[in-house]
């Protein structure tokens, strides 16, 4: 078998490794995709704190790998990658399977980093996953009803405490999510919501620091504090141990316990452990071990392969780690690989920051577009979800998903929970329909008064496309 015959092999289904693959298969790529990914589920990051809180279903957020291919020409391999033989052009996975390959594609992701905390890995619940969100939503609603079983005042508050190690932009959304969230739920089965307490530990006094949602400080801190349940706020608490039923910290030079039913970990990702096996040079890797690239995404010393998303950094152009450059690294290293076949030269890749979103509870969230423009509350929710589903990886799935979504949001059909139940009233409620349709119908009278503009500005939050779907442009 010639080596110019042999695939394309892409390692890992996240955002940057499954855009790749697609994007492959629509530009009807002359030679075989394979992607090896060790779950069968694709687990869309953004919206996980959906899939939890029952705001989107599973289908929506967290569908099956064979379906989201079904009919393009990637043939899907779920197996564990067990080594990379870079000089030799080979992987091999745990099933004993061996795949020789022209081009490779790095995109393995992160892992759930404890920095060695004693505990964290055996009693701390990490958020990174569909099935890591599913495990936590079941715990949660185990513990609140045994809390309902509860007579002993102080096991019942342990059972009804809530510590969120780290507050990057993972733990404030996981944070302002449960702290709406869980009272809704407890007050369901017949309990007490006040006796719910969330309490987000951070080391030091600084929320979202080095993110790049750092600027959103003042507004996510607002956002902690407005909740159904406000968010307790430990800082300077370097945790040092976890417990069964406790977070163990050190805090100006003393070492306390905080009691708790439910640990969530955030505090941090490492790059993948099959990273530090390859063959590159501490000089080509940056602090965290991961690999530098070249503008093109492409190693340096093996320039038949790329590397994208939380594996690769380009030290030239730095990027953060978020679903929206991975998912333009997954495109654009789709278009430099057909580049290399047609014997062109790659071309440097080029991100399009747009802005970050974030999610401040239920309901609420905040699009910061541009990094100029804050939109908060009700109308940010609205944006963020309707750009989150624009970008699900199948456009079949992706047009069903974003109506669905759309229909339940302006008729509230289906919902997990009520407006009344977040203490709106009924013309509440409808106020905030109200907002949805207008959300709706500007974009519509834009997109008739000046449609090319309309397009350029627009296109990469996906509003033309799903306008174009529910409510298609006369001719």
């Amino acid at each position: 078998m010639q080596e110019a015959s042999y695939p394309t092999v892409i390692l890992g289904g996240g955002f940057a490794g499954l855009f790749t693959a697609l994007h492959l298969s629509h530009q009807n790529y002359s030679h075989p995709i394979i992607l090896i990914e060790q779950r069968d589920r694709f687990s869309f990051k953004p919206l996980l704190y959906e899939l939890l809180s029952g705001e989107l279903h599973s289908k929506q957020v967290y569908p099956r790998y064979k379906e989201l291919l079904a009919g393009s020409s990637v043939t899907f391999v779920q197996d564990t990658v067990k080594s990379i033989h870079l000089h030799q052009r080979r992987v091999t996975i745990v099933s004993g399977k061996v795949f020789d390959y022209s081009n490779l594609v790095l995109a393995l992701g992160g892992k759930t980093t404890y920095f060695n905390t004693p505990g964290a890995g055996e009693y701390a619940m990490p958020f990174t996953s569909g099935e890591e969100a599913i495990a936590l939503r079941k715990h949660l609603r185990n513990r609140l009803h045994l809390a309902l079983q509860t007579q002993e005042r102080e096991h019942r508050r342990l059972l009804l405490t809530v510590a969120i190690i780290g507050a990057g932009p993972t733990g404030i959304e996981l944070a302002c999510t449960l702290a709406d969230l869980l009272p809704i739920w407890y007050d369901e089965l017949g309990g007490d919501a006040n006796e719910i307490r969330v309490v987000l530990v951070n080391r030091s006094r600084e929320i979202l620091k080095g993110d790049v949602n750092s600027h959103l400080q003042k507004t996510a801190q607002r956002a902690l504090k407005g909740r159904v349940i406000p968010v307790d706020l430990l800082f300077d608490a370097a945790v040092t141990k976890i417990h069964g039923d406790g977070v163990e910290y050190r805090q100006h030079d003393q070492t306390q316990v905080l009691q708790a039913g439910t640990i969530a970990w955030t505090a941090g990702t490492a790059p993948n452990p099959l990273l530090m096996e390859l063959p590159i040079s501490e000089e080509r890797r940056d602090q965290r071990g991961r690999l530098v690239v070249t503008p093109t995404l492409q190693l340096l010393d093996f320039p038949e392969v790329f590397a994208a998303g939380d594996c690769a950094t380009d030290s030239e152009n730095p990027q953060p780690p978020t679903a929206q450059v991975a998912y333009q690294q997954g495109g654009a290293i789709a278009q430099n690989l057909q580049q290399i076949r047609e014997g062109n030269p790659a071309i440097p890749v080029q991100i399009q920051m747009r802005g970050t979103l974030m999610k401040l509870g239920l309901n609420e969230s905040v699009a910061n577009l541009f990094n100029k423009v804050q939109i908060k509350g009700q109308p940010g929710h609205f944006i963020r979800e309707a750009t989150y589903l624009q970008l699900l990886p199948n456009s079949a799935h992706n047009r069903k998903v974003t109506t669905d979504w759309l229909t339940d949001e302006l008729f509230q059909r289906d919902r997990p929970f009520s407006h009344m139940q977040l203490g709106q009233t009924p013309w509440l409620s409808g106020v905030a329909t109200l907002v949805a349709g207008l959300l709706l119908a500007t974009p519509l009278v834009w997109r008739a008064a000046q449609p090319r503009q309309f397009q350029q500005n627009l296109s990469w939050t996906g509003v033309p496309t799903l306008l174009d779907r529910l409510a298609p442009p006369s001719r």
